[in-house]
C-alpha cells in the first residue's frame, strides 16, 4: 500500500496526454474488448481503456507496470482519495477555476504548434473539446487527490528517534546519491531605460485610442498581446478569483467599471491594457493586452556591468554573498534565503544531473567557494536575466548516511508515516464506500481487501 499511495499521487500528473478519453480513435485488433467499466469507486468510474492507456503512458515514462493487479490497485487508491475529497466540505470546489486553467493550458500548448490541427493530431484528439476535457480531468484529479492526501496527513511528524529507527531499519535499502552540489545565486532583471518604457507605454496608448475609436479589444488582443495564455481568446480571463493575478493587475481591474479600459499598468510581466468585462461577488472577468518589457542588448550589458561590480565587492570581502543576494537579487525565491538554490524536494543539495543546462555549464570546472563570472540566462515567463552562481559545496556520490543526510532521511521517514496514515484511513473508509471491481480482476490478490464492500 505504501508504494501504491506514493505512486498514485504522482500518477495523476501522468494521466495520458497521448490519447486519453479518445476512445473512438483506438485501433482495435480482432478479439480486443472495445471498452468497459473496470472499477467503480463511489460515483467515480474507471474504464478499462483508462487503465490500458495509463499503463502505456507509465511505461513510456520508465515506470514498472509489469504487475497489472498492483497497477490497478494504485488507480483504485487514487480514485478513493478523489471521491472522498469531493465530499469533503473543507476542500474548496475549484471546478470553475480548473476549467479556466484547462482553457489556458490548451492555449499555451497551441502556441507551440503551427496550427490547431497539428496539435490535435500530435496528441491524438479529434476535437479541441476532447483535449480540453482531458486536461480538465487531469487537473481536477490531481487537485482533489493531493488535497485529500494533505488533509489526511496534515498533522504527520517524526521525532529524531523515529528518524534514527527508520535509518537503522532501511539503511541497506536506501539509494546511493549521485554527485551533488550546493549553490547560491544572485539574479538580476535588466532594467529598462525610461525612453524604452515610454516607447512601450506609447504603443499601448495608441492601441487604447484605436479601441476607443471603434476597434474591438478582442481583435487588438489577438494581434498585439504577448500573453500566450489569453491572446488567442481575445485577451479574456474568466472567473478570476481575488488574489489570483499579480497585485498591479488586480488593483487596476477592480477599480474599473464594467466595459472601462485602464491606462497602461506595469507588472512583473510587462505592461498591460486592462478591460473589466464583468464583476460578480468574489470573482471577475477581464481582458488584457500584454506587451512584455524585453530589455535590449544595451540594457542587458548595463545589468551585467552592475552585477560584475557586485561580484567584485564579494570577492574582495567587502560584502557577503548573503547580504548581496538580499540587497540586489530580483529572484524572490532565493533572495531572502541567502541566495540558496533548493531542489524539488526542498533540499539545498542538488544532483548535478538535475541542474538546468545553463547553470551546469557555468559551474563546470569550478571548485567549492568559487563564484562564476556574470552570465545571461532566462527565468520564468522567458524573462531575460543576468546572474552569478556561488559553489557552496561539492558532494561526491555516496550512500545515504544519517550523519551527512539527516534532513533527507527525515523526509523519507515522514513520507513513510504519511503513507501509513493514508493506508489506515483507507481501511477505515472501506465499509462506507461502494466499490465494484469487474470479474476480470477476480484472480488479483490486492494488498487491501476492496471486495469486502462489494459483498456488503
Amino acid at each position: 500500500m505504501n508504494k501504491n499511495v506514493k505512486f498514485t499521487l504522482l500518477f495523476s500528473l501522468m494521466l495520458v496526454f497521448f490519447g486519453t478519453l479518445n476512445k473512438a480513435q483506438t485501433h482495435l485488433k480482432k478479439g480486443d474488448m472495445i471498452d468497459g467499466i473496470a472499477v467503480v469507486v463511489g460515483d467515480e468510474i474507471i474504464l478499462e481503456s483508462d487503465i490500458e492507456e495509463q499503463a502505456n503512458f507509465a511505461k513510456q515514462q520508465g515506470a514498472n507496470v509489469a504487475d497489472k493487479c498492483e497497477f490497478v490497485e494504485s488507480i483504485i487508491n487514487n480514485k478513493l482519495l478523489i471521491y472522498e475529497a469531493k465530499r469533503d466540505t473543507l476542500i474548496e470546489n475549484r471546478s470553475a477555476a480548473i476549467k479556466e486553467q484547462a482553457n489556458q493550458k490548451y492555449t499555451q500548448i497551441l502556441g507551440q504548434f503551427p496550427d490547431e490541427k497539428t496539435m490535435l493530431s500530435t496528441y491524438k484528439f479529434r476535437t479541441a473539446f476532447e483535449m480540453k476535457n482531458a486536461i480538465e480531468k487531469i487537473d481536477a484529479d490531481n487537485y482533489y487527490g493531493q488535497m485529500k492526501f494533505g488533509r489526511i496527513t496534515d498533522k504527520a511528524d517524526v521525532t529524531p528517534n523515529e528518524v534514527t529507527d527508520f535509518f537503522t531499519t532501511f539503511q541497506y535499502q536506501l539509494p546511493e546519491v549521485k554527485d551533488e552540489v550546493s549553490l547560491s545565486q544572485i539574479v538580476m532583471y535588466p532594467k529598462l531605460t525610461n525612453a524604452h518604457k515610454d516607447e512601450i507605454i506609447a504603443r499601448l496608448n495608441k492601441i487604447k485610442q484605436d479601441i476607443l475609436a471603434g476597434e474591438s479589444f478582442e481583435s487588438q488582443a489577438r494581434i498585439y498581446s504577448d500573453d500566450p495564455g489569453s491572446a488567442a481568446k481575445g485577451g479574456l480571463y474568466t472567473n478570476i478569483a481575488k488574489g489570483k493575478m499579480v497585485k498591479p493587475f488586480e488593483a487596476a481591474a477592480l477599480n474599473l467599471q464594467e466595459g472601462e479600459i485602464s491606462d497602461p499598468v506595469e507588472s512583473d510581466f510587462g505592461y498591460h491594457l486592462i478591460q473589466l468585462v464583468k464583476k460578480s461577488g468574489k470573482q471577475y472577468d477581464a481582458r488584457h493586452i500584454l506587451l512584455k518589457a524585453e530589455p535590449d542588448a544595451e540594457e542587458i550589458q548595463s545589468a551585467k556591468k552592475e552585477l560584475d561590480s557586485i561580484r567584485t565587492l564579494i570577492i574582495d570581502g567587502k560584502m557577503s554573498f548573503k547580504d548581496a543576494a538580499f540587497r540586489f537579487s530580483d529572484d524572490k525565491q532565493t533572495k531572502f534565503n541567502a541566495g540558496i538554490i533548493t531542489g524539488q524536494d526542498g533540499s539545498d543539495k542538488i544532483e548535478k544531473l538535475n541542474l538546468p543546462p545553463t547553470i551546469s555549464y557555468q559551474i563546470a570546472g569550478h571548485n567549492k567557494g568559487d563564484i562564476t563570472d556574470v552570465f545571461q540566462d532566462t527565468a520564468q515567463q522567458d524573462r531575460k536575466t543576468v546572474a552569478i552562481i556561488k559553489i557552496d559545496d561539492v558532494i561526491a556520490a555516496h550512500k545515504l548516511d544519517i550523519t551527512t543526510d539527516y534532513n533527507r532521511i527525515k523526509q523519507m521517514a515522514l513520507n513513510k508515516k504519511k503513507n501509513e496514515m493514508v493506508e489506515k484511513w483507507v481501511k477505515e473508509k472501506l465499509p462506507s464506500v461502494f466499490i465494484s471491481i469487474n470479474d476480470r480482476y477476480k484472480d488479483c490478490t490486492f494488498k487491501t481487501d476492496w471486495r469486502k464492500t462489494v459483498t456488503k
